[in-house]
């Protein structure tokens, strides 16, 4: 049985119907990654052998009726800056040589304690820094393998759209998840601030970073999540929706207006079916992507600064410059970011009283050819997804439709903390538009 884009819900019926074992899976897994690469590059490491033990393991603990969970069997890939025990991590980098992993990142240790099957490492722009490294090169986008799947994610992303694994993990620090999820045409969640740990994963900005789960439904990434915080994170009917609009704020640019008017008839869809529809004003909102690189450049600055004195000429030439950059950031700069982070959450939390969820399009533009540089203007392709990062707000990519066949996503953020109702409304939305 092609077991390929089924649902995690599906292979763990399959499981234990004895339909197919995790060995299966692995073996189709491995079977079609071998096939779809290097044209996707969308993985860093791959150790088969390994992978065939623990998935023969979970394959004999299920038989046994050692019966872990939803996550027992599943396989799942791990972006290439999450320490993962057994295996080298490279960073997307240069740098130095990857470096053999003695123990688990802490979200891994939960993944491998639910009987999750870590696949391989997948394939990142450097150091999650927006650009990819030229010895490595981008992913590419399984929808037309001619265009970036996106970053810094994006191994994450193109594994899961095509159909290699059914979960990634991956981190977020100005959209590093949600942005490769549309470009991609997959679900994406940045959970809330500090929600999942960060230990064994190396940092960008401390101040900025999450880590969250990739799936092809929100119903995938709700049960990857509640393995990543160890709570339950099951999705729910929700009453008529109220949707907090800030379209206007992320869309004033021609080259959005394409994603845009698509996004605009999804809320039709949604207004139709008793959503109710709610314009919104957030003072300072536009200022938040100009504070999170105000915030970003100088933490990663001081991230870097042991590799920038070990070997400065291993990095990209562009992550170095952005590197050097941050750190001629005014102390009376980043201090006064860090101030206005703390302002712009409240502000942010506050609009919760009057809606449910903000909807913006996740990216104001379908994947273009090369990964964009980063910028915070009108251009940026993170001009929908960095504000959830200064604020903490849980925030998801869903997708909703696509133009000229290359995916769209529809951008969900929620209340701080309330990461199980935004994936009960995600769903809710999803089964709407029928994605």
């Amino acid at each position: 049985m092609e077991t390929a884009f089924l649902s995690v819900t599906e292979l763990g019926a399959g499981y234990r119907n004895g339909s197919f074992t995790p060995s299966d899976v692995v073996e189709q897994a491995l079977a079609r990654q071998a096939k779809l690469e290097p044209a996707l590059n969308a993985f860093a490491n791959l150790m088969a052998d390994e992978v065939r033990a623990h998935a023969k393991q979970a394959t004999v603990e299920l038989a046994e009726g050692r019966d872990l969970g939803p996550m027992h069997g599943i396989p799942i890939a791990v972006k290439d800056l999450i320490e993962v025990a057994g295996m080298p991590t490279g960073y997307g980098s240069k740098v130095h040589a990857p470096r053999m992993a003695t123990q688990d990142a802490t979200l891994v240790a939960r993944l491998r304690a639910a009987g999750a099957v870590i696949f391989g490492k997948t394939n990142l722009l450097e150091y999650a820094y927006g650009i990819a490294h030229p010895d490595i090169g981008q992913t590419n986008n399984p929808h037309d393998p001619s265009r970036t799947a996106g970053g810094s994610s994006g191994g994450s992303a193109a594994a899961v759209a095509a159909g290699i694994v059914p979960l990634a993990i991956g981190t977020d620090t100005g959209g590093s998840i949600r942005i490769p999820a549309a470009y991609c045409g997959i679900v994406g969640m940045k959970p809330t601030f500090g929600l999942v740990p960060l230990e064994g994963v190396f940092p960008l900005s401390w101040s900025l970073d999450h880590a969250g789960p990739l799936a092809r439904s929100v119903q995938d990434a709700a049960i990857a999540l509640a393995c990543l915080v160890d709570k339950p994170m099951l999705t729910e009917q929700q009453p008529p929706l109220r949707i907090g609009l800030i379209i206007g704020q992320f869309s004033q640019t021609p080259i959005g207006k394409p994603a845009t008017d698509l996004v605009q008839a999804c809320l039709r869809r949604l207004q139709s079916q008793g959503a109710t529809l709610v314009d919104l004003d957030c003072p300072g909102l536009d200022r938040a992507n100009a504070t999170l690189m105000t915030v970003l450049g100088p933490e990663a600055a001081l991230i870097h600064a042991p590799l920038m004195a070990l070997n400065p000429a291993g990095y990209a030439p562009g992550t170095r410059a952005q590197i050097e950059s941050g750190g001629t950031t005014l102390a009376t700069d980043y201090i006064a970011a860090r101030r206005f982070q703390a302002e712009l959450s409240c502000r942010v939390e506050g609009l919760f009283a009057k809606v449910d969820v903000l909807i913006a399009p996740s990216v104001p533009f379908v994947a273009p050819h090369e990964d964009p540089v980063i910028v915070d203007d009108q251009d940026s392709e993170m001009l929908s997804s960095g504000f959830a990062n200064v604020t903490g707000h849980p925030s998801l990519s869903l997708p909703c439709g696509a133009i000229d066949g290359l995916p769209v996503g529809l951008q969900l953020t929620g209340a701080l903390g309330q990461d199980q109702r935004l994936l009960s409304i995600a769903a809710q939305i999803a089964g709407v538009l029928d994605v």
